[in-house]
């Protein structure tokens, strides 16, 4: 046998379900690590957010810290404190990596990054005011901060300047700042406080307040007066500087910024100065390290190690899926190719296949064994029914034949007798090709049916007077038993040609004496007609063949009991047109029952064409 032809990759089975797989697998572990990004995303924000607080609370107080203390021995209980109060890991290290302080155990690895700096000296992450406006901690004091006695007197100087205000109905409150100082905050601004309160002692600095001051001005000297004019020109001015005096937390180099010129560079002079004035009194820049408790590391990290772990993970999904799919592909494809051996081998071998499986490839394999049974069983009647037609026509075209061809030679007058038996073997003929006939056109489903309603006793009537005489002259009785009023919705004339096979065939097989007899009767929505005799019988082994074409229960063939064994196959064909079933019981011995079961017409006037 040739084989078939080989079937392109791109349209075989196989590589479809793998694409299919693979284009499902990288679909499902995009639309995954897309829905993992954004979902760690979302958390890692709400995360943020959550802690965000808490972390500026964090760097604030250690920025408090530094900005109060020269450097930073006793920082560790405040670490240990703040970790255990915010439920996080916080870690200080020297600009150098040196620890400083660190709320986990000894010997655990610190992030990845710092958090931030602190700097009390240059941050801007302090919220009071003042905090923008140089980028030093305002809690950075230094040298500014005031000893007790001076503090009670300011303090009490500002109790003084309110209780004035209260006397003109102007109000307001005191508050200290981080040196010590106390000053009033006035609920109108300072342009609300009556000049008569204004007495200008409030904002004289202090002794130690004018110490500091001139510090800070011979620290600018060099970048804002190299020749000492300005500064000599600044002199009368500066005993009424402060430091953060006013309610604004304006402070005092800001102020000599502005009377000095008020520049970009002037600015950045002064708070260099500041810077290094107060650089011996706060502690030393520091790096801040912030994660979350027993981790060592804060939220998602992208890491290029993490980032190999993703791609390896959707790199073995993907090879895991196309090896599975192979697999199971290779298992559905095999039997699908040995069906498609199978169905390319010749017609005549009627070849099988093996089923292995119990799912639908294995039904499939079912049935297709099963279609092979049958096509060998619809070859071997075929060529049953071709035998059968070529001896059905062969015995009377024989018996004509002879028959002319003795009257041809001379040897016989063609007398009545023989002019009868001739057309007695023509008729027969002539039976056979028109049920031939009806046979094919109720497989080629051309079958054409006239119904209308009809009236089941008058069809057993009709089928009872036609066959009356042959009854007689066999010395057979025919008994009929019909309900009034049952009606079919029928092809009248197939309908007596199906009652009139059925009758005659009980006639050929009962013996004198016996009985035929037909019903009629109602079972619910059907009609129910029957033809009963008491004949010889069928066996039960030959019960399942009754209604086959050519077939007999005599197996020599013989035309003395047997028609031309198309009657009972036309029987069932005309009923099954009719939407109705036809079955057959016998007892060997005791004769057979045919019963036909029909659509009862319900609506139908029963009349008789």
């Amino acid at each position: 046998m040739t084989p078939g032809p080989r079937i392109p990759w791109r349209k075989s089975l196989l590589m479809r379900l793998l694409l299919t797989s693979i284009a499902i697998a990288v679909v499902s572990v995009g639309a995954t690590a897309w829905l993992a990004v954004q979902t760690t995303t979302r958390a890692i924000q709400e995360e943020h957010g959550q802690v965000l607080s808490d972390d500026t609370d964090i760097l604030r107080q250690l920025s408090g810290f530094a900005a109060t203390h020269a450097d930073w021995d006793g920082v560790r209980s405040s670490v240990y404190t703040l970790s255990r109060t915010m439920g996080r890991r916080i870690a200080l290290t020297t600009e150098a990596g040196h620890t400083i302080a660190d709320s986990a155990a000894r010997g655990t690895a610190l992030p990845a990054r710092a958090s931030a700096t602190v700097d009390p000296l240059n941050t801007d992450t302090y919220t009071e005011p003042g905090a923008q406006l140089a980028g030093i901690d305002p809690r950075a004091v230094g040298p500014y901060r005031l000893p007790t006695a001076e503090r009670a007197g300011v303090k009490k100087l500002a109790e003084k300047r309110l209780a004035c205000m209260r006397t003109f109905m102007s109000d307001g409150s005191v508050r200290q700042l981080p040196s010590g100082r106390t000053v009033v905050i006035a609920d109108g601004g300072e342009a609300s406080v009556p000049l008569d309160c204004a007495d200008g002692q409030l904002n004289t600095p202090t002794r130690t307040e004018q110490k500091a001051l001139d510090e800070l001005r011979s620290l600018t000297a060099p970048c804002l007066d190299p020749d000492g004019e300005k500064g000599r020109e600044a002199a009368p001015t500066a005993g009424k500087i402060g430091v953060d005096f006013t309610p604004g937390a304006i402070t005092a180099t800001d102020d000599l910024g502005r009377r000095l010129g008020g520049s970009r560079q002037t600015q950045s002079c002064i708070n260099d100065a500041r810077r290094t004035q107060l650089d011996p009194y706060v502690a030393p820049r520091a790096r801040l390290y912030l994660g979350a408790l027993g981790q060592q590391t804060v939220g998602f990290d992208l890491s290029p190690a993490n980032k190999a772990k993703i791609v390896g993970v959707a790199g073995l999904v993907l090879v895991v899926t196309v090896a599975t799919t192979t697999v199971v592909a290779i298992r559905l494809v095999r039997p699908l190719r040995a069906l498609t051996a199978a169905a390319q081998q010749p017609p005549q071998r009627h070849a099988r296949v093996a089923v292995t499986t119990k799912d639908e490839t294995g039904y499939l394999a079912a049935a297709f064994n099963d279609l092979t049974a049958r096509r060998e069983q619809l070859e071997t009647q075929r060529k049953a029914m071709v035998s059968d037609i070529a001896h059905e026509l062969r015995t009377p075209l024989t018996n004509i034949r002879g028959w002319l061809e003795v009257t041809r030679d001379g040897l016989l007058e063609p007398d009545p007798d023989l002019i009868a038996s001739l057309h007695d073997e023509a008729l027969l003929l002539q039976h056979i090709i028109d049920d031939l006939q009806d046979l094919a056109a109720a497989d080629a489903g051309t079958l054409a049916l006239h119904r209308e309603p009809v009236r089941a006793d008058d069809l057993v009537a009709q089928t009872v007077s036609a066959h009356r005489t042959r009854a007689e002259s066999s010395d057979i009785r025919l008994c009929t038993h019909t309900e009034h009023g049952l009606n079919l919705d029928a092809d009248p004339v197939r309908m007596r040609q199906v009652l009139g096979n059925l009758t005659s065939n009980a006639l050929r097989h009962t013996p004198a004496g016996g009985t035929v007899t037909l019903t009629a009767r109602q079972a619910g929505d059907l009609a129910v007609l029957t033809v009963e005799d008491t004949g010889s019988g069928i066996a039960a082994e030959d019960l399942p063949h009754v209604f086959e074409r050519f077939w007999r229960a005599e197996k020599s063939r013989s035309r003395r009991t047997g028609g031309s064994g198309l009657g009972l196959s036309i029987v069932r064909q005309f009923v099954e047109a009719h939407e109705g079933t036809v079955t057959v019981d016998s007892e060997p011995g005791k004769g057979c029952v045919f019963t036909i079961r029909l659509p009862r017409d319900q609506h139908g006037d029963g009349r008789t064409p």
